[in-house]
């Protein structure tokens, strides 16, 4: 399975009822600061694409040598730590979770839960671009369920089961 077909494999939708529903979005760096309060060094997603509201979006990282955690995380053959990676999945997950609500989450923030069924496949390394695909798996209340699965080109890295609940900030 190729990393660009996954979100529409996972949620059973062709490209032709994508479109009828409107074109997936793009949220920029600008709009993801609006969204989460994470800021560098925390902040490890640069932009989603193929947003859609309620099912799937997809978090682009470039990795660059510049990483702070490369300096202990081993400067002589740098690789990005497994646990960042998810953590990079789950802010995907919280930007697709304050777009799909909206207003509804004025003042409220996306807290990580769990996490479960994590692989790490292969290492990132410097030069790497990290696709984080997520998809929600199921909704109740306010606690959410999603898969993440992270790509380095075509490779898969990384995936995971986790939950996050929407709270008061």
């Amino acid at each position: 399975m190729t990393a660009s077909s996954l979100t529409i494999q996972n949620n059973k939708e062709s490209p032709e009822n994508l479109n009828n529903r409107g074109a997936p979005e793009t949220i920029d760096i600008i709009r993801i600061r609006e969204m989460i309060p994470h800021r560098y060094p925390m902040l490890l997603i640069d932009k989603l694409v193929n947003v859609i509201p309620n099912e799937s979006a997809v978090g682009i990282k470039n990795v660059t040598l510049n990483e702070w955690y490369f300096q202990g995380h081993f400067p002589e053959s740098p690789i990005m730590p497994g646990v960042l990676i998810i953590e990079a999945m789950a802010q995907t997950a919280a930007v697709l979770v304050m777009r799909t609500m909206g207003k509804e989450c004025e003042g409220k923030l996306v807290y990580f839960m769990s996490v479960e069924n994590a692989r790490f496949r292969r290492p990132v390394v410097p030069g790497d671009t990290l696709n984080l695909h997520v998809c929600k798996k199921r909704q109740r209340a306010n606690v959410w369920r999603f898969e993440g699965k992270a790509f380095v080109e075509e490779t898969l890295v990384a995936e995971a089961v986790y939950t996050a609940m929407l709270m008061d900030a």
